[in-house]
């Protein structure tokens, strides 16, 4: 599995543009990865990177960050902080509730803690993870300039 992914995350690294429009797709797909739209997250995260001039494919593949390993600890995280942002709310929910169906069945206290908790971690990790892919891809564009310069 290792041998057939590895060029496949090279490829996504190596994609065209520039390294603000690379880094704008990467960021805007995190961000709807922490968002608790499942099943949507790659939509969304296409579309606001076409909304903020993104890669479409570098959003789509930042969604990753949610996943059925990642999924129920971002989620608790969330929740979390946005318990502390407006108050305690309801506890979080056992094995029973956890049931994607049943979460809609515990509230506005609930989903407003979670949704904002998402909102705002996902706006620290978009920042946090485009603020850094940029930079990396900026020094990567000036590497590759430097050793075209020093070929020829």
């Amino acid at each position: 599995m290792g041998s057939r992914l590895l060029p496949r995350l090279r490829w996504l690294w190596q994609l065209e543009g520039t390294p603000g429009h690379r880094a704008r797709g990467l960021a805007a797909g995190v961000f709807t990865g922490c968002l608790p739209f499942f099943g949507l997250q790659i939509v969304l995260g296409v579309a606001l990177a076409a909304t903020i001039r993104g890669n479409r494919i570098l959003a789509a593949a930042g969604t990753w960050i949610s996943n059925p390993l990642t999924t129920l600890p971002i989620c608790w995280l969330n929740y979390q902080l946005g318990a502390l942002l407006i108050g305690p709310g309801p506890a979080w929910p056992g094995k029973a509730e956890l049931d994607l169906e049943r979460l809609g069945d515990l509230g506005w206290a609930f989903s407003s803690r979670l949704l904002l908790g998402s909102v705002v971690m996902g706006g620290l990790a978009a920042a946090v993870v485009g603020v850094a892919c940029w930079r990396w891809f900026q020094h990567r564009e000036r590497q590759s300039r430097l050793e075209k310069e020093l070929g020829s």
